[in-house]
């Protein structure tokens, strides 16, 4: 009797050993929280493996089953698989599938591209031809255009009425009245996303406000970008769209200007505005505050209809990329994405060292 009992504990014990399913990360609640609910992974960490744990017997190895069934269909639900890209070849046999392999990153981005500049290789991607607005991202054409047209930038503008957002109602640090060099404008639009500066610097094109968003279009078309369309300089409109692979070709064009990275990449300025100084931040906080990223562009957007955009050209694991991330959810989830991205090139870049394909 006790023979069979033992052998009954024994087959009990191997069924409950923890079986191991891959799960990606869930979105986080809030930017900052840093608690998250039991089964789910934090923002800024790699996706995990959980650990479900049973008693033994085989009703208590069902329910393990069913909820092994249901936290992969939660999983698949909220962070979609990339689609197949080549890394590090035969190099990637030598560390962790999970931080190799790019079919199993999980990225919060509903929308993601990552190409390599010294040779156009698209490292990775996930849904990079879907059409979607891409909020403030519309900056960079904006900045472009202004700049082909080879203004006077100590130019002074002055911000109207017809600056002032009537479609979203978003506030402004800039009142009606107050008068900037373009020069100056062009910075707070790219830096701090100031959509009264981005208007009033269409506004003060050559032919007027009509004719810089004709402007926009043609760049667009000239950049090959086929599945783009801007109807305003801000890109508080959900008309201004895009995909991820038209925007790689923007954010390369964009890089191309001096002024661009220069602004775009400005952690904070003090800008005087009608006798006071005021201090404008990045929104960006990459920028900002993580030393450990080599930018030389970047640009985020945010209208509800767009999620959280970002766009970078930057220099990881010694590569020249352009990282496109549109409609992520969360406050701080394109954040996330980016260093998950950048965490992963530094793997492959550090296994290939290793292990020589």
């Amino acid at each position: 009797m006790k023979h069979k009992l033992k052998a009954a504990l024994l087959l009990g014990a191997l069924l409950g050993v923890g079986i191991q399913s891959p799960l990606s990360a869930a979105p986080v609640k809030e930017a900052g929280q840093h608690s998250v609910k039991k089964g789910h992974a934090k923002a800024d960490k790699k996706p995990h493996h959980a650990k479900v744990a049973s008693k033994g017997g085989a009703k208590s190895h069902s329910k393990t089953v069913a909820k092994r069934k249901a936290v992969k269909s939660a999983a698949a639900s909220r962070a979609a698989p990339i689609r197949h890209a080549k890394v590090a070849g035969k190099s990637a046999r030598h560390a962790a599938v999970a931080d190799l392999d790019p079919r199993r990153l999980a990225l919060y981005s509903a929308s993601a591209l990552v190409i390599d500049q010294s040779d156009g290789h698209v490292m990775l991607e996930k849904q990079a031809d879907a059409v979607l607005p891409i909020a403030s991202i519309s900056k960079l054409m904006t900045a472009m255009v202004v700049l082909d047209a080879k203004p006077d930038l100590q130019e002074l503008i002055t911000i109207g009425e017809e600056d002032v957002d009537g479609l979203k109602g978003t506030r402004s640090r800039l009142p009606v009245g107050t008068t900037m060099t373009r020069n100056t404008a062009m910075l707070l639009a790219l830096m701090s996303s100031e959509n009264r500066a981005a208007h009033a610097l269409g506004r003060h094109y050559p032919g007027g406000l009509s004719a810089f968003v004709q402007a926009m279009n043609k760049k667009a078309h000239a950049l090959g970008m086929v599945n783009s369309s801007f109807e305003e300089p801000t890109g508080l409109s959900s008309n201004n769209v895009s995909t991820a692979s038209d925007l790689a070709r923007m954010v390369a064009a964009a890089a191309r200007y001096p002024e661009i990275r220069n602004y775009t990449t400005t952690a904070e300025a003090k800008v005087e505005l009608k006798g006071q100084i005021q201090e404008f931040r990045n929104t960006n906080v990459l920028v900002r505050s993580d030393n450990s990223w080599e930018i030389g562009l970047s640009k985020t957007g945010y209208i509800s209809e767009a999620g959280r955009c970002l766009v970078m050209q930057a220099r990881v694991a010694d590569k020249p990329v352009v990282i496109v991330l549109l409609d992520s959810a969360g406050k701080m989830t394109r954040v996330g994405d980016a260093n998950r991205i950048k965490r992963w090139m530094e793997s492959a870049s550090l296994a290939q060292e290793r292990h020589p394909a």
